[in-house]
């Protein structure tokens, strides 16, 4: 009988042990497969105070862009909204995304942006001004390219679509 405890006590430690190694070790490797290969883009642009100079220097040609001036509901915002909450906002925003360790707590991209009726040109111009912006400060084309990736990817929550009348005009 003791014997028989002796080797059920061994093969219960043995077990454990086994059990407690390999989730130790299933541990390590899911680390290591949620470690990124290199830095973020966040890193790699220079962290939160390069991103916000990229994006007081976008919002401020924005406000002053003529094709954003003609749209009467963007000029609107621009009066309504405070530029420094918008500033503040999108450099989160734009640090969350990039991988930085900042939270966006505003609102969607579709809900901010739906009154404003963005059109393709406006979409456009919003992309040029990034393209200006990063060109400016120097922002390697590698780093550029995934920052407009970025932005190309919130197209659908932003423009509003064509309609087929509003093409043929």
């Amino acid at each position: 009988m003791k014997k028989e405890r002796t080797i059920r006590m061994f093969l219960l430690v043995s077990v454990v042990c086994l059990l407690v190694s390999l989730w130790g070790g299933a541990a390590t490797c899911a680390d290591r497969k949620a470690a990124p290969a290199g830095p973020s883009l966040y890193e790699r642009v220079g962290g939160i105070n390069n991103i916000a100079v990229l994006i007081d220097d976008v919002i401020e040609r924005s406000y002053v862009d003529e094709v954003f001036k003609a749209n009467p509901q963007i000029e609107e915002a621009h009066k309504r909204y405070p530029k420094a909450a918008y500033k503040f906002n999108a450099t989160a925003l734009a640090c969350m995304v990039m991988g930085g360790p900042q939270k966006y707590t505003g609102r969607s991209l579709k809900d901010a942006h739906q009154h404003l009726r963005v059109t393709e040109v406006e979409w456009q111009e919003l992309k040029k001004i990034f393209r200006e912006s990063m060109a400016s400060f120097k922002v390697p084309q590698k780093e550029q390219d995934e920052i407009l990736g970025i932005i190309e990817s919130t197209k659908g929550d932003v423009v509003v679509p064509q309609t087929k009348s509003a093409a043929n005009k």
